[in-house]
């Protein structure tokens, strides 16, 4: 192959190691580790033989499936030690004095993540890399399943496993009225378009994930914080020609229903502790809106 065939853009090239820099960070917890495993990634990859590397038709996919191998592998080692969220090598300490103001961002994403990672660590190596890859990265099935090592059906029994075990972990219990009561705020925050109110009812490091399973064009990494959990759910449930925001209960508890041209088009749970929303679970992949729109779903009250 002409090596003129093999270059790429170096903004493509650095785009796809932030990625995989990503997927290692949030898969161990741990900057360092993440180069590490990044460079033994790069590593396999070179070491392939030309003609079976040709026959790659998307090296970014099959890097990223490496690297989570890879993390997969170091999550399993007995007695390995997972740093805290506070530790220096962790990556997620203040800012350096001349980062570029992409590096700037990144670090102080890493300090509002670091709750979560730390809820991570209680999780099994296999229901961490289901969630990561899932609901993180959103990975398509396949991919994920490849990585993990199981079924399709194995790898989404470990995702939500892992989704149940975080929600378990986030504050106050609080009654089906106090509820009910603040996701009909949120409707009528989201149906007004006020951004104000909204705001308030989401906790100061609140966290939204997006399932879009790769068939849709959704956030592919969890939005963390108030204000960017507003944007994104505003931006989500805007009232729109032919698009409806109901209340109705979603796993056993009060959620929102997204309707467009009278078809479920996303289905969202809260999480809330006292009278605040602290996570946000959105689900867009089609597939897993099939039985939503299998039998009629009625509204619940305005």
């Amino acid at each position: 192959m002409d090596f003129a065939d093999e270059a790429l853009p170096i903004g493509e090239l650095l785009d796809e190691r932030r990625h995989l820099l990503d997927v290692a960070f949030w898969m161990l917890g741990s900057a360092v580790e993440a180069e590490d495993v990044v460079a033994e990634a790069y590593r396999r990859w070179y070491e392939l033989p030309e003609t079976e590397r040709a026959l790659i038709e998307e090296p970014r996919a099959w890097l990223s499936g490496v690297t989570g191998g890879i993390c997969l592998e170091r999550l399993a080692r007995p007695g390995r030690r997972r740093p805290g969220p506070a530790e220096p090598e962790s990556g997620v300490a203040g800012p350096k004095s001349g980062l570029a103001a992409e590096e700037q961002r990144r670090m102080l994403e890493r300090q509002v993540s670091a709750v979560l990672l730390q809820a991570l660590d209680d999780l099994s190596p296999a229901e961490r890399a289901a969630f990561v890859l899932n609901d993180v990265f959103g990975m398509a099935p396949g991919t994920v399943a490849d990585i993990v090592g199981q079924p399709e059906p194995t790898c989404t029994e470990l995702a939500d496993r892992a989704r149940q075990s975080l929600r378990n972990r986030r504050g106050r219990p609080t009654t089906p009225r106090q509820h009910d009561a603040v996701v009909y705020a949120v409707r009528e925050a989201c149906a007004t378009q006020d951004t104000g109110r909204l705001t308030t009812l989401l906790a100061p490091d609140a966290t939204a994930f997006f399932d879009g399973g790769g068939k849709v064009r959704a956030q592919v990494r969890p939005v963390h914080g108030r204000e960017q959990v507003a944007r994104s759910l505003l931006t989500l449930l805007a009232p729109r020609a032919r698009t409806t925001v109901d209340t109705h209960s979603v796993n056993g508890r009060t959620g929102l229903v997204v309707r467009y041209d009278q078809r479920v088009a996303a289905v969202t749970s809260l999480d809330i502790a006292g009278r605040q929303v602290v996570q946000v679970w959105v689900v867009i992949n089609p597939d897993k809106l099939l039985p939503w729109n299998q039998a009629p779903v009625r509204p619940g009250p305005p």
